[in-house]
């Protein structure tokens, strides 16, 4: 490897893929919301909503305005569910003027959108959050009878769907999940009871996708299984992903040291007997979690090698003792394939104690990346 750089590599084929097997699991009415906030998890929100909007997806989630009109000055003609709801006026405009659907959970962000219809004299699309379960936002179950009556007398409005959020389906515990489930069933009844037609309900994640079919209502929300990861390291499944997202580095320089040399930060690691090291052009400050200081493992020379001492902001240090092939601007594989071996997020993640979510947003929103279509 000559390149002086590290590199991520984005599949969009692998993203094709892993959106084929999401209808693979649902039944023909039901539609898919991909989400793609965060840009799109750290492999790019425009490029990943393009190839996901030829492939006939029904709808995007993002978290805010801001990634909602990147998409829309973009190109992407598809409807945008604003996951995070609007903040004021000016955000309510926007999402008036450019026909995208915020999500409520208070009245006061209900008034400011419908002030906004009356304006642009168009009815402004709205899903509504409720809390089954999640503790974060959203309108409790036993107060949505009071706030969809008060949301009847904003003429302006148009409902297309009320939306929950799984906390734990990707747990083994399922007393939860299925206790959350029936209670977004019952505000269902509850909306439709009162005259509301909601058309796109939505409540599962990837792991409801995956693991509770009585989850999918009428809209599903994959996120992390579009890009190929899974929503927890030991989350077990029978569907086919392929990972999207892949980073390469390279050897910086590699070291023979004596027995009992101290590697790194605070001395974290000391070797035993003399070992050959190589040290990389990637750390933390590139994505690579901290996490896998003395833990994890990279890939050079077609096999998997030790990280050894810490993880530093732009490098990193590898046991490579008896592979005399390896040299100064060797290819380092930090996430993806070299050889027959392959390095996941899932794994990263694992030697991290974190999630794949967090290890794909660091690393992709941190590197160069190169798009494969």
């Amino acid at each position: 490897m000559t390149n002086s750089q590290n590199t991520v590599i984005i599949d969009l084929r692998a993203l094709v893929h892993n959106f084929r097997q999401v209808k693979g699991l649902l039944d023909k009415r039901a539609k898919i919301m991909g989400i793609v906030k965060s840009d799109a998890y750290g492999h790019g929100l425009l490029p990943v909503s393009e190839t996901l909007q030829g492939e006939g997806i029904d709808a995007l989630g993002v978290s805010y305005i801001h990634e909602a009109l990147r998409l829309r000055r973009g190109g992407i003609r598809v409807p945008i569910v604003v996951l995070c709801g609007i903040k004021g006026a000016d955000e309510a405009r926007e999402a008036a003027d450019h026909d995208l659907t915020p999500v409520i959970y208070d009245l006061e962000s209900a008034g400011i959108l419908h002030r906004e219809g009356e304006r642009v004299g168009k009815r402004v699309k709205v899903h509504i959050k409720v809390d089954t379960g999640m503790g974060r936002l959203g309108v409790l179950d036993k107060d949505l009878p009071s706030f969809l009556e008060r949301l009847c007398r904003l003429r302006t409005l148009r409902t297309e769907a009320l939306m929950s959020h799984l906390s734990s389906a990707d747990e083994p515990e399922r007393d939860f999940t299925l206790h959350q489930i029936r209670r977004f069933k019952e505000a269902v009844e509850v909306g439709r009871a009162m005259g509301f037609d909601l058309p796109l309900n939505n409540l599962a994640n990837s792991a409801g996708i995956m693991s509770y079919p009585d989850s999918h209502f009428d809209m599903v929300r994959p996120g992390i299984m579009l890009y190929g990861g899974l929503p927890s390291p030991d989350f077990s499944t029978r569907v086919e992903l392929r990972p999207v997202m892949s980073f390469k580095g390279y050897v910086l320089q590699v070291r023979d040291v004596p027995d009992q040399t101290p590697i790194g930060y605070s001395r974290a690691y000391r070797t035993k007997g003399q070992r050959k090291i190589a040290i990389l052009s990637a750390g933390y400050g590139d994505g690579l979690p901290r996490g896998m200081s003395n833990r994890g493992q990279v890939l050079i020379g077609e096999k998997r090698v030790n990280i050894i001492g810490n993880v530093c902001m732009n490098m990193v240090m590898c046991d490579i003792t008896g592979d005399d092939q390896i040299g100064s601007q060797s290819e380092a594989v930090f996430l993806g394939s070299q050889g027959n071996e392959t390095v996941t997020g899932d794994q990263m993640a694992k030697w991290a104690r974190t999630i794949s979510y967090e290890i794909f947003c660091s690393i992709g929103q941190r590197n160069a990346r190169e798009y494969v279509r």
